[in-house]
């Protein structure tokens, strides 16, 4: 009964979303996928987290930024020292600290830089994108319940023509899955946008698939470590649970 208790308090605790938040809140009920990294024993997956930063780099961070993430955490995708210092050297970031003169300066970006941001500060974003501020990516699959699932549907979501009867504004699209449906972002992927040069299909869908991969990853970099710690936990756990029990009937046997 012990051991009983100790594993349904555990597979509780380490339920990752509940059925109020599944959903992911107003509006249809969002499409589950079959992501590589759900589950106890869920992880990532590399090439697509390296196709989804591909696509990230060359699509979403013209508007998006990812303040939270650094170069040099890009090892978790599997790239390389070298890799991500040439990957780093592509942008260019204004020193914290003057030169020797006082002044400011630009300089190669460094692994130990934050990802860089496409505006000034948020009153450019907005003047840029007709008073929308984008938001920042780094946490957006944890910013709702559902998140990753939600993520996929909005990128798939887009209508060319709204439903008979609903109008939207220019400058407006309408989406199945966004709340309300009518958003100022366009479609941002469509097929055959971006190029992958594993042979992978060059679908939305594909597309959707790895973005996702990586802003999840983007949000909780950890979780790898985290579920195998809890299964380590779980173990310590269940063999301490026997030890006890011995013990109880051994005390026991010996009283009576």
């Amino acid at each position: 009964m012990f051991i009983r208790n100790v594993l349904t308090t555990l597979i509780i605790g380490l339920t990752p979303v509940s059925a109020a938040l599944a959903s992911g809140g107003d509006g249809p009920a969002i499409p589950s996928q079959d992501w590589s990294f759900s589950g106890a024993f869920g992880t990532y997956d590399k090439a697509a987290m390296q196709r989804g930063y591909k696509i990230y780099r060359e699509v979403c961070s013209s508007c998006h930024a990812m303040k939270r993430v650094y170069f040099r955490n890009l090892e978790a995708l599997g790239y390389n020292e070298a890799q991500i210092k040439n990957i780093a050297a592509e942008y260019t970031v204004i020193n914290k600290e003057p030169n020797d003169e006082g002044e400011m300066f630009e300089r190669p970006a460094l692994p130990s830089d934050a990802f860089i941001s496409p505006f000034a500060n948020d009153n450019a974003a907005k003047y840029a994108n007709g008073g929308a501020l984008p938001p920042d990516l780094s946490l957006i699959t944890k910013a709702r319940g559902n998140g990753s699932n939600y993520v996929h549907a909005l990128i798939t979501g887009y209508e060319e023509h709204p439903p008979h009867g609903e109008e939207v504004a220019e400058g407006q699209y309408w989406n199945t899955y966004f709340p309300g449906h009518k958003l100022s972002m366009a479609p941002p992927l469509m097929e055959g946008q971006v190029s992958y040069e594993d042979g992978t299909p060059e679908t939305l869908d594909q597309y959707a698939q790895d973005v996702v991969q990586f802003l999840t990853w983007g949000a909780d970099p950890h979780m790898e470590e985290r579920k195998s710690t809890g299964f380590k936990v779980i173990i310590f756990l269940l063999m301490f649970a026997g030890v006890m029990l011995s013990v109880k009937r051994k005390i026991w046997s010996d009283a009576h």
